[in-house]
């Protein structure tokens, strides 16, 4: 699987780009495109210089591969040689050599844990570690091993930290329906904390609690149908999945445990798992950005949190492609005719088409009916964030607005306390704007609520403001109603626009726990 990174991610200000130290993606040379990557693997050529063979790689000797013209990375395990790669990389060669001779796990899950590299590095593999015994120093000292390899210095005991006590669940039945009960020993659970996929008998139920996942995972030991329901106790802290048999049989047991299940597990380490995505309907939102809307299965629960994001998979040329995207809530598409089902059943993705990008018009060409796969969601935003505001400024350019359609809708409708959201919409003309008439609408109905377009190409009949994003421009704009007003900053877009912002805020003395930077 090869995997085209959006213009802003990881985005700035994200778990991804913090971690990372500000990477950010660099020119790439004539002939070294993802396409020339893909070419490249499939024409058969040794790219690890080792003929086809696999070998077995001992510590001592993936250090001495550390050079620019002979790099190896160790990923969980497996040794590439990365060198063929390096003027492909839309990191640039630094963020690879960052890693060189050296097991690079840690790095790879800070900037971008979605690459399936296994796939994309295919041809790259030299092998796997040979990992030694660890000498002990007495008989007591347990044997670590970290990311594949043993630990060049001892690890010690991790510090106790206030981590989420582990759910359980448990089972009941009737003539027709078999009901599982997650109890998740923390309150406020939503719908949107559980992930449920049925498929060919086995059940695959994720409840993502704070940085944690628990994953219910059995084969059933009985038929049941597609459809299914799902509840949550949010003052309890309970999850009800309600199964219905597909005949009326009693169930001497649920079924049988499949892998990992009845795990609680740090989510980073928990992966992507994808699901079939029929679409819907597609329409017109500008002359460039389109509306999409898919189905998910109805053997499916997913519910995108806010401020997280998605990644959508297409085979391209023989070659599976994956982007994220954020999805945006329904709340402003007054004018868009949805389809008479179920609403949880249906995603939202304002994209803008890219008439020479490799995704976006494959995107574009499918028709009502087909599929795309869809991830389950990732994103470090925590809705909590939003509980105490009084004052909420947004900063999008172009297609970032779309993150910051749900934050905008959660806000004015369960924010107690909220006296004001004001959002500064860059483009570059008028025909650019997204849902213009949609937000000037919601300003004239919610006097909470303020939007200024800010127009960087605009025809001589523009009254509005123009020019790109300055001190001066947010100065202006982040003027709070109150000196001591709780406020908070979300800011999306391309990658300078938004790396550029975070910088003008803080020298306008914004401090880092007040922003948050989105994945458009």
């Amino acid at each position: 699987m090869l995997n085209v990174p959006s213009q802003a991610f990881p985005a700035p200000g994200s778990q991804q780009r913090v971690a990372s130290g500000g990477r950010s993606k660099v020119p790439l040379k004539q002939g070294r495109s993802l396409m020339d990557w893909i070419r490249l693997t499939k024409s058969g050529k040794d790219l690890t210089g080792l003929k086809g063979r696999l070998v077995e790689v001992t510590e001592e000797e993936l250090r001495k591969h550390n050079r620019k013209d002979d790099c190896w990375i160790c990923i969980r395990g497996l040794v590439y040689n990365v060198s063929p790669y390096m003027e492909y990389h839309p990191g640039g060669e630094e963020e690879l050599m960052r890693a060189a001779g050296s097991d690079g796990t840690d790095l790879f899950d800070q900037v971008h844990r979605w690459v399936n590299y296994e796939s994309m590095l295919k041809e790259c593999l030299v092998g796997r570690m040979a990992v030694k015994p660890a000498v002990a120093k007495d008989c007591h000292e347990e044997k670590r091993i970290l990311n594949g390899m043993l630990p060049k210095s001892p690890v010690s005991d991790p510090v106790p930290t206030e981590d989420p006590i582990s759910p359980s669940y448990d089972w009941f039945q009737t003539a027709s329906l078999v009901t599982i009960v997650i109890y998740t020993k923390q309150k406020d659970i939503s719908l949107d904390s559980i992930i449920v996929d049925y498929q060919d008998g086995s059940l695959r139920a994720e409840t993502i609690i704070k940085d944690y996942a628990y994953l219910l995972h059995m084969g059933l030991c009985h038929e049941v149908q597609e459809e299914f329901s799902v509840r949550a106790v949010e003052n309890v802290g309970k999850i009800e999945i309600t199964l219905k048999k597909r005949q009326s049989t009693s169930w001497k047991c649920l079924g049988q445990p499949l892998e990992k299940h009845n795990s609680f597990t740090p989510k980073k380490d928990s992966g992507l798992r994808y699901r079939k995505c029929q679409l819907v309907s597609k329409e017109d939102v500008t002359h460039d950005t389109k509306l999409f809307c898919f189905m998910l299965p109805a053997s499916s629960h997913l519910q995108v949190p806010i401020g997280q994001h998605v990644y959508l998979k297409l085979t391209v040329k023989g070659a599976e492609i994956v982007k994220p995207y954020t999805p945006v809530s329904d709340f402003l598409l007054s004018e868009f005719k949805e389809p008479v089902l179920p609403n949880k059943k249906w995603i939202y993705f304002l994209i803008k088409i890219y008439p020479n990008g490799l995704f976006t018009p494959e995107l574009d060409r499918l028709q009502i009916g087909d599929f795309v796969s869809l991830s389950s969601p990732e994103g470090s935003f925590k809705i909590s964030k939003l509980q105490e505001l009084e004052e909420l400024f947004l900063l999008a350019a172009g297609t970032g607005f779309t993150p910051m359609v749900k934050v905008l809708n959660y806000a004015l409708t369960y924010v107690p306390r909220l006296r004001k959201v004001k959002l500064m919409f860059f483009n570059k003309t008028e025909e650019d704007i997204i849902w213009r008439s949609q937000l000037e609408k919601l300003a004239f109905k919610d006097k909470r609520f303020d939007v200024e377009f800010i127009l960087s190409a605009p025809t001589s009949e523009w009254n509005g403001k123009q020019g790109h994003i300055s001190p001066a421009l947010l100065s202006e704009f982040l003027k709070r109603g109150q000196e001591e007003s709780s406020v908070f900053l979300c800011i999306c877009g391309p990658t300078p626009f938004t790396e550029q912002g975070i910088r003008m805020l803080h020298d306008l003395h914004i401090s880092r726990d007040e922003i948050h930077g989105f994945t458009a």
